[in-house]
């Protein structure tokens, strides 16, 4: 269990590290080119969730970050056991959500800084941080726990 959330621990830590040193060592607005045009670090600085929205509604954030962080918990103490891809999405929903959460409760902002565009499409991706790429990571890794152990369960019955 302790090796699961260190998972998330490590996680929390590098978003944070990632955040202090854009806002220690760039201005707000700043774009320093990694791939050009591909990949970017932007800092930005976001007062809502995803894409802005619900901006200024950090009470809000707070009650279901603590409610989305219980229950992330209490779901892997309770489902994770025997199953190592569960655990571990559920430590990266749980990283992120904290790391987020962090950002709000001491700045009342979460700090962004990844910008990537898309060329095939021409999409400019919305700027994102460590911690949401680990959100996205976490829910990505359920689908797939979900999608193999329906897959196993399908075995079963046949």
């Amino acid at each position: 269990m302790l090796l699961y959330y260190g998972i998330a621990i490590v996680l929390i830590l590098i978003d944070q590290l990632t955040k202090w040193l854009v806002v220690q060592n760039m201005n707000l607005g700043e774009k320093i080119s990694i791939a050009e045009p591909y990949l970017g670090l932007l800092s930005h600085r976001n007062k809502g969730a995803a894409w802005g929205m619900l901006e200024g509604q950090m009470w809000l954030f707070y009650i279901v970050t603590i409610i989305v962080v219980i229950g992330i918990i209490y779901f892997f103490h309770k489902e994770a056991k025997g199953s190592p891809l569960l655990g571990i999405s559920l430590m990266f929903l749980l990283g992120g959500a904290i790391g987020n959460f962090i950002d709000r409760l001491w700045r009342k902002e979460v700090v962004d800084f990844v910008d990537v565009i898309i060329p095939v499409i021409n999409y400019d991706f919305p700027i994102f941080n460590i911690a949401d790429a680990a959100l996205t990571v976490g829910v990505v890794l359920i689908i797939i726990h979900v999608i193999m152990d329906e897959k196993k369960n399908k075995k079963k019955v046949t």
